[in-house]
């Protein structure tokens, strides 16, 4: 689950991370009020949308000389008409795709006088198996592309998870940014700070980009990304409220009640599969044979027919699916029970595009039956790459 960047720095706070001041709006009329609660005179208006490069970003409906969703203003006036600007209309970046998001939310914020930009983050590093720190003098850029052009700007210091934070861990962070004086004392207490909020609200990834020095020499931590494993969201309700549901993706909203891993992707063949590892592969034998998956789907080892039937009705929502592969290999898994789901949900929402179902494992032949007895116009394949062939030619 992910939070937005004024929520992620109030929690932050509550664990003594220095952030500056500021006030989240979702409205125009709110923005004068609240620039006015700012020490000022500089403003930072931050759009609010779960996604990077928000600052590079464009706004569709502004034009390509359009300033981004992250704007400067040196006065409450010049907030408040960015305001107005960007609110409402959809912010385009490098990790939004061409859709967009729509900014229904503003943080506006009290500016800084930077000196230096770094990098942090946080996350499960699972080739040594702890939490790791992730640091770099290049703050504010692309760390994939800092990853890729200069590897030796990025060091990484795993934290013992018995002894936590060590001196000897701030000392090496500390050295890879090259911090001295107040910001090299304000790293001794930052750096476990930030560790324990990770930890303590199982978090999957903290991003500090940038973290930086001011010229008064101090850290702040000026813009934050945080992300929480949902299999632990159960011990934590004050997390849990801070959801955003207008940040996701309808369907996967509805696949979350029923406890579904679904993935809505750009293609149109809709999947439904059991197990994580052949859903993986059904998605790639569809792009094997010169298609696209429109989804990922694991209606998991043990699904009810309730479950089945509320997985396809998820995937026939979907106007962009052109087609259904449905691909199950029954071990705990009945393939029984795939087939009276799925007959199920195609007797209450109807069948409009081609679906394809290929049955092996756990009471296949009862499956296949009541598929063929079922009235419908359901393709029977053999095999996997049967049903990738038979799918892709039915969509054309």
């Amino acid at each position: 689950m992910n939070i937005h960047e004024y929520q992620a720095k109030e929690l932050l706070k509550g664990f003594g991370a220095p952030v500056a001041k500021g006030v989240a709006i979702t409205s125009a009329d709110e923005a004068e009020a609240a620039a006015r609660q700012l020490p000022g005179p500089l403003y930072v208006v931050k759009s609010q949308i779960h996604a990077g490069g928000r600052g590079k970003g464009k706004f569709k409906e502004l034009g390509p000389d359009a300033k981004g969703g992250v704007r400067l203003a040196k006065s409450v006036e010049e907030a408040v008409a960015h305001a107005k600007e960007m609110l409402g209309n959809t912010l385009v970046t490098a990790q939004t795709g061409d859709a967009g998001k729509q900014v229904n939310r503003l943080y506006i914020e009290d500016g800084a006088d930077i000196d230096r930009e770094l990098y942090l983050s946080l996350l499960v590093d699972r080739s040594v198996g702890r939490v790791a720190f992730v640091v770099s003098t290049e703050g504010g850029m692309d760390i994939e592309a800092v990853a890729h052009d200069t590897p030796e700007k990025i060091v990484t210091v795993a934290i013992d998870p018995l002894t936590g934070v060590t001196e000897a861990d701030v000392a090496r962070i500390s050295d890879a940014y090259g911090l001295q004086g107040a910001a090299r004392e304000d790293g001794k207490s930052l750096f476990p700070a930030l560790y324990k909020a990770f930890v303590e609200k199982d978090m999957s990834l903290l991003e500090v980009n940038p973290l930086i020095v001011m010229t008064d020499g101090h850290l702040r931590v000026l813009d934050a990304k945080v992300s929480f494993d949902g299999n632990a969201l159960f011990r934590h309700e004050d997390v849990k409220a801070l959801r955003d549901t207008t940040e996701e993706d309808a369907k996967e909203i509805e696949a979350s009640k029923y406890d579904l891993a679904y993935v809505a992707l750009d293609g149109d063949i809709g999947c439904m599969v059991n197990g994580a590892g052949l859903a993986m592969a059904t998605m790639d034998i569809i792009k094997l044979y010169g298609k696209e998956p429109a989804n990922f789907l694991d209606v998991g080892g043990g699904a009810s027919k309730e479950k089945v039937t509320a997985a396809f009705k998820i995937i026939t929502a979907d106007p962009n699916v052109k087609g259904i592969l449905v691909n199950i290999f029954g071990g705990i898994m009945r393939c029984d029970v795939i087939a009276e789901g799925v007959v199920a949900a195609v007797k209450d929402v109807g069948l409009t595009v081609p679906l394809v179902v290929r049955l092996e494992g756990t009471n296949v032949e009862k499956g296949k039956a009541i598929l063929n007895e079922s009235g419908l116009a359901i393709t029977a394949a053999d095999d996997l790459d049967d049903a990738a062939k038979k799918i892709v030619a039915a969509v054309g």
